[in-house]
């Protein structure tokens, strides 16, 4: 099979009853066109968003490990199974299965990712946690070479700081246990699918 797809090859649509754009440069298309498109790109972005956020966290199952018990994939299950028999709500639930969602590919700025990914649907609480879980693991790990185990409190005092040190404390730094046995994504999948059902904000035009 080729990895690529052929010229004159469409992707198939998501439905069957729906309608390609004939047009090929978005400088030609006509109201209509953008029209037909919208009409077709609600239910969609209704299903996907969720769809292929599972796909990525999917993708890493059988990732090496560089050195962990267990690899990213297998990390991020076993929090979000920690967090789900805790009796979490379902969003901290799905944040904390995809906390980590880019900790290979973008590790410096995994955090970040998350929380650009999630913004759109969770609580500014989860945002803000994410955007910084990484500093608040800094005082569990004294033993790092050259660590600022004191990094986190620069927040201290914030709203969401001891909600953000509890969440790191219980779901993040001891899910590394090849011992545990977590839930398959299967569990996972009706959560991930229903907090990103919520209708999404709209991001703000950067400055």
């Amino acid at each position: 099979m080729s990895e690529t797809r052929p010229a004159g090859t469409r992707s198939p649509l998501a439905e069957p009853d729906w309608r390609y754009i004939e047009r090929t440069s978005l400088e030609d298309f006509t109201a209509g066109d953008w029209a037909a498109m919208n009409l077709q790109r609600s239910p969609y972005m209704a299903v996907e968003p969720a769809r292929q956020v599972l796909g990525m966290l999917a993708a890493q199952k059988d990732a090496p490990s560089f050195g962990y018990q267990i690899n990213n994939y297998e990390h991020c299950l076993q929090a979000a199974t920690m967090a789900l028999q805790d009796g979490a709500d379902e969003e901290t639930i799905v944040v904390t299965l995809l906390h980590d969602l880019g900790f290979v590919t973008c590790n410096d700025s995994h955090g970040a990712f998350a929380a650009a990914l999630l913004r759109p649907y969770v609580s500014e609480r989860a945002v803000w946690m994410l955007e910084r879980h990484m500093y608040f693991q800094t005082i569990h790990c004294p033993t790092y070479p050259g660590i600022d185990t004191a990094v986190r409190e620069r927040w201290r005092g914030h709203p969401w700081f001891e909600w953000s040190a509890d969440w790191v404390r219980k779901y993040d730094i001891a899910s590394i246990d090849a011992g545990l046995e977590s839930a398959p994504l299967s569990v996972f999948e009706p959560m991930v699918h229903r907090i990103f059902a919520r209708s999404p904000e709209a991001p703000p035009i950067p400055a």
